[in-house]
């Protein structure tokens, strides 16, 4: 069972964030996108990540080179994004984040490019798989500011990576063995703002994934809920007995 939920939030007016996935017995892949822009250039850029990507995928009969297909399926979409943003005045500078699961057999690459994040759950704890391109996570990696600092940091939201911003895009991949865990989390800054790693293991390791999600969002809107906040939850190899 997969959990997948977006939420506008508290304080926004639209929502720019997309989510998705597509699942059969062979593979799956799941998208977390937070679009930015203005107006509905966000959602548009979002909703074209996501819906390029799983298509994409979706396509192809051979998906063996697991990431040079997630990375190809990503630079589609930054395309896609960047030749639209340059025809259109009204969508002009849009972009998003994009994060995504290409799970096969015991195997998952994640990719991601801005400050959406992939989590993944162990019986033992949660660990973050993916590293924000933010400026603050840049201030902390020189050794400006410390973590602490970092989450109270009035630039926290500026990020130093998107999709669909430039014609060419850096992406990150990471290769994750699925034997022993439980549980992966994708999620749009919105959540991890308002809700720490510790509250989203409470919350995953106590409730199935459709009820993970619904409290995750609750949480977050309880906390202030500023952005908006998507999230999906869905099983590792290592499953327990509660979904």
């Amino acid at each position: 069972m997969v959990g997948i939920l977006s939420d506008i939030g508290n304080v926004r007016k639209i929502n720019e964030d997309s989510v998705g996935y597509y699942k059969n017995e062979g593979f799956g892949v799941y998208i977390v996108a937070d679009g930015m822009g203005g107006h509905n250039a966000g959602e548009v850029a979002s909703k074209i990540a996501v819906d390029t990507i799983i298509g994409y995928i979706k396509s192809l009969n051979d998906l063996e080179d697991m990431e040079g297909i997630l990375i190809h399926s990503i630079k589609m979409a930054n395309r896609k994004i960047f030749s639209l943003s340059k025809s259109n005045d009204g969508l002009v500078g849009m972009g998003t984040t994009i994060t995504a699961c290409l799970v096969k057999n015991n195997k998952m690459i994640v990719a991601n490019v801005g400050d959406s994040s992939c989590y993944v759950m162990k019986l033992n704890g949660i660990t973050k798989v993916t590293k924000d391109h933010s400026l603050v996570q840049q201030l902390v990696d020189e050794g400006s500011i410390t973590e602490e600092e970092a989450e109270s940091h009035p630039n926290k939201n500026i990020i130093t990576r998107a999709l669909g911003t430039n014609e060419f895009v850096e992406i990150d991949t990471f290769d994750i063995e699925l034997s022993d865990i439980t549980k992966v989390i994708l999620c749009t800054d919105g959540l991890t703002n308002g809700v720490n790693t510790s509250e989203m293991y409470d919350i995953i390791f106590n409730n199935n994934n459709e009820e993970s999600c619904i409290k995750l969002v609750e949480l977050s809107k309880l906390k202030g809920g500023r952005d908006n906040i998507s999230v999906i939850v869905f099983e590792g190899e290592c499953e327990d007995d509660r979904n």
